[in-house]
């Protein structure tokens, strides 16, 4: 029988060989893969370490300008609140009791106006430290405005005058070299400073990565900013990888011993604005790669290849979802920053898209048009500005311009502004925004009221002082004359001349009164009482006559408590406003008074009627002294009631179209100011 040949593979020597093959081939493959692999792990750590420092650049240069952003924003909202009440003080217009509204209001700490002679005149915190010892003199420091070298100085951030704590503050000039004093608390400015400073994001960016050993920032002198205790490190001048690194603005690594350990560092230059800063420095641990030295040398090279490329995926992975956690994080601070500077804006703030309506709806914008956010969203904003006057937002492109329109059933001065952008979806969004002037408006037109009737109480005196001694002694002589002399003849005509003279001079006299009444107007005499009271008098006193012409009388008191004004003054202005509106109104016609808090210290009371109304012309000249359209009007009522009203510190204003009655709107602070 003839025996088989054996078979190769079952051959000991070609066992021997593939297995020394396979050995060979193993120990290759596994001296290959750990060269492999430690080149692909500096490789990632290169790559790492690349972007922690491209994200701690854009980190830093984030932080930088959230500091320069917030710093401007500290400025232009005290300079804005500075100058608006520059206006107010060189309009007259300022006082203790404005300051401390204005200031709570503005979230502002502190409103001083001294003058130049550094004497404070007005403020809103009036109580004079005496217990504490004064860090500086505000003279010296207002000095460049008060000798004229300045109109503007940005005072920045420094320790308070007496208490703890900083304050960032700011002045201005007002007339005859006045200087104007705001300032806000710092504390928080400060410590988000800090938060936001280098040693943070370089501690921060320690923490929350634990293979880094260390993380700095170097310039050619000093260390700027370290993870931790890192006293030393290898100066940049004193070396060629740092120095090329600086000068060539090149991204480098390298393996250095740091305290006894070999570490994997990048470098990165630093710059700001078009000037260099410094070097980032960042030293990686090199556990890993001595990990999987030891797993290599226990291990089959395809199972290291696959861990090598789990733990590949993994810190990938693990990088990726820090970095998208870290600008999800920063994008949702920017993005509350932003809605809360819209949703506490003093102005009146709408963004609406052509397809989806109204967007943002702030709180000032819920104020300005009485109506809730909920409900106006996904409106169209011609939902809202329905009114004629008003319909022209809708046509124009971006502008800017004041405009009156009637909201809420009242006439509105506005600064409007208009502009449009497109989003990242290329949606064309309009932003408006309102301020209200309304109130500006009232306190320019009572200050011209107001000195046009001082010229008139002026003249009203010189006039009345230079008639009326002529006039008593012509009426002295002609009643002489009725006692002394009888004529001849017609002695009944002389008698009704006489008479007709005395009885002339007479009516002259009381006009005369009238010129000084109004001249030397009697002070207030304010006096504390219940406005309920008040009113249900002012039925009473008026209930009969009303019934009498069918005229339909009503007051809505829609706030109850106590006010503190001059009460006989106050009648006469109410009953001056419902006299002449009875009058107006024709039989059945309609008299309505309605009385609201606008506020915790100010109510505003509106008297409306449906007689004819007033054209144009005579509403601006309705409060001039002996203006009036009665055929027996004195013409001095309405100059009476602007007047008692002014002093009572409050603003009238009439609103009447021809053939639609007439409004009177009065705003009064509930405890008189004078």
């Amino acid at each position: 029988m003839k025996l088989d040949k054996p078979n190769l593979i079952t051959r000991p020597k070609i066992l021997l060989l593939i297995f020394l093959a396979i050995g060979i081939l193993m120990v290759s493959s596994a001296l290959y893969e750990l060269n492999q692999s430690k080149k692909e792990l500096l490789l990632l750590m290169a790559e790492q370490s690349h972007a922690l420092l491209e994200a701690l650049d854009i980190a830093s240069k984030n932080a930088l300008d959230a500091n320069y952003h917030l710093n401007n924003e500290f400025r232009e909202r005290l300079l804005n609140n500075a100058n608006f009440i520059k206006n107010l003080y060189e309009q007259g217009a300022i006082n203790n009791t404005l300051l401390k509204r204005l200031s709570a209001e503005n979230n502002i700490y502190r409103i001083n106006i001294y003058n130049r002679n550094g004497k404070k005149v007005f403020s809103n915190h009036e109580f004079e430290h005496t217990d504490l010892v004064e860090k500086f003199d505000p003279r010296e420091t207002l000095e460049p405005i008060f000798s004229g070298q300045q109109d503007t100085l940005i005072i920045g951030i420094r320790t308070a005058r007496f208490e703890p704590g900083h304050r960032y503050a700011l002045a201005i000039a007002a007339k005859n070299r006045s200087a104007i004093v705001l300032n806000v608390d710092a504390q928080d400015f400060l410590n988000f400073r800090r938060r936001i400073g280098f040693g943070s994001l370089l501690r921060a960016l320690v923490m929350e990565n634990k293979g880094i050993v260390y993380a700095t920032l170097q310039d050619t002198s000093m260390i700027l900013a370290a993870s931790g205790n890192i006293r030393q490190l290898e100066n940049i001048t004193s070396s060629p990888f740092l120095f090329r690194a600086f000068s060539d603005s090149l991204v480098l690594t390298r393996i250095i011993d740091f305290e006894e350990e070999e570490v994997f560092e990048a470098v990165h230059p630093f710059g700001y604005q078009n000037s260099k800063v410094g070097l980032f420095r960042i030293g990686l641990s090199l556990d890993p790669l001595k990990q999987i030295q030891n797993r290599i040398y226990r291990r089959l090279a395809v199972i290291s290849v696959v861990l090598t490329i789990i733990g590949s995926i993994v810190l990938m992975l693990i990088f990726t979802m820090e970095r998208f956690s870290s600008l999800q994080k920063r994008y949702f601070e920017v993005e509350t920053y932003s809605r809360m500077i819209i949703e506490h804006a003093s102005d009146a703030i709408i963004v609406s898209e052509a397809s989806s309506g109204i967007k943002i709806f702030n709180g000032a914008a819920e104020q300005l048009f009485g109506m809730k956010r909920e409900l106006v969203l996904g409106l169209t904003i011609g939902t809202i500005l329905s009114q004629p006057e008003c319909e022209s937002l809708l046509q124009k492109e971006s502008f800017i311009e004041p405009m009156e329109c009637f909201i809420q059933n009242q006439k509105r001065f506005l600064l409007v502004s208009k502009s449009i952008f497109q989003d990242s979806e290329g949606r064309e969004n309009t932003v408006y925004l309102f301020r209200d002037l309304t109130r500006q408006k009232q306190l320019e037109l009572q200050m011209e009221r107001k000195e046009r009737m001082t010229a008139m109480g002026e003249l009203a005196s010189g006039v009345a002082h230079e008639i009326r001694n002529p006039l008593n002694t012509i009426g002295t002589i002609v009643q002489q004359l009725n006692k002394d002399f009888k004529p001849q003849n017609d002695e009944q005509e002389y008698l009704e001349l006489t008479e007709l003279v005395y009885s002339e001079v007479k009516r002259i006299n009381e006009t005369i009164q009238d010129f000084l009444r109004f001249s030397r107007p009697e002070k207030i005499q304010p006096q504390v009482f219940e406005l309920e009271n008040f009113i249900s008098r002012l039925q009473t006193q008026y209930k009969a006559e009303c019934q009498e012409r069918q005229i339909k009388f009503s007051i809505a008191l829609n706030w109850h408590g106590v006010v503190v004004w001059d009460f006989r003054q106050m009648k006469q202005v109410f009953v001056n406003l419902i006299q002449n509106a009875i009058e107006a109104v024709e039989k059945s016609g309609e008299i309505n008074i309605e009385i609201d808090a606008v506020n915790d210290s100010e109510l505003q009371i509106i008297l409306r009627d449906n007689g004819p109304g007033i054209s144009e012309e005579a509403k601006k000249r309705m409060f001039n002294l002996y203006y009036t359209t009665k055929a027996k009007g004195t013409g001095i009522g309405l100059s009476i009631v602007q007047r008692i009203v002014y002093e009572h510190g409050g603003i009238i204003e009439v609103e009447s179209t021809p053939g639609k009655g007439t409004t009177f709107i009065i705003r009064l602070p509930i405890q008189a100011t004078h």
